[in-house]
């Protein structure tokens, strides 16, 4: 379960650090999506971070009946979340969707299996029409997008992760375009380097947040989970 102290909205301010606009309460009957890649798809489980947002959720308001669902399928990337967008949003009726998106846009570039296998990753104009598209969509529909920016290829702090550059720009992308469509814009990529920058003193390129580089570990989902929680502003004056 959650624990109210763990919540870092109270302690970096989350409102003005890692998100573009403050976030809106939460309100009765409420239904969140979390669409995404294989780091929602494990979300899910057991100590996952939507599991662990749910729990928070639950135990915070038990009396809203706020429903959080995950939609997270491996591999995916913007053109993928675009194809299955109807059946695995739009249809659950969401109030809010948090889309959570990036990292294989950019990873599958450079991925050996990958690249070995003939696909790519997403160029820039299609990871950003993409979006727009997405967050057109979502929003005709009633609902409100909180879009992430992608969270890390690798843990290193000094700039020397390999994708790191390519990384960055997609990232800004997606700030971009927060900014541009009235988008609540959750910076988890500036959110897990201020974390690694205190945490990782050795420059590790993996063990702090994630077991592979890119997936996360009991802690990379603690934070996002405190992450999410603060954009959704639950818990967020404890």
């Amino acid at each position: 379960m959650m624990r109210k102290e763990m919540v870092i909205a109270a302690v970096w301010g989350i409102c003005g650090i890692f998100v573009s606009l403050c976030a809106e309460p939460l309100k009765k009957d409420d239904r969140i999506v979390f669409l995404g890649d294989s780091i929602t798809a494990g979300g899910v489980k057991p100590g996952g971070y939507v599991t662990l947002t749910s729990e928070a959720i639950k135990e915070e308001y038990p009396d809203l009946g706020i429903e959080v669902i995950g939609a997270g399928v491996s591999g995916n990337k913007v053109p993928d979340l675009q194809k299955r967008l109807d059946k695995a949003v739009l249809k659950k009726e969401p109030t809010i969707v948090v889309i959570y998106i990036g990292i294989n846009d950019v990873w599958h570039w450079t991925h050996p299996n990958t690249v070995a296998a003939g696909r790519k990753g997403t160029t820039k104009e299609d990871f950003e029409s993409g979006l727009r598209d997405i967050i057109a969509q979502i929003n005709a529909v009633g609902a409100r997008v909180i879009l992430c920016t992608p969270t890390v290829i690798g843990e290193k702090t000094d700039g020397t992760n390999a994708e790191d550059k390519m990384l960055d720009e997609y990232a800004d992308i997606s700030r971009k375009v927060a900014k541009e469509t009235d988008s609540q814009l959750l910076d988890l990529r500036k959110g897990f380097m201020a974390y690694l920058k205190e945490h990782n003193v050795k420059n590790a390129e993996k063990g702090i947040l994630t077991g592979d580089r890119v997936h996360m570990n009991e802690k990379g989902n603690r934070l996002l989970a405190e992450l999410m929680l603060g954009a959704l502003e639950v818990l967020s004056e404890q």
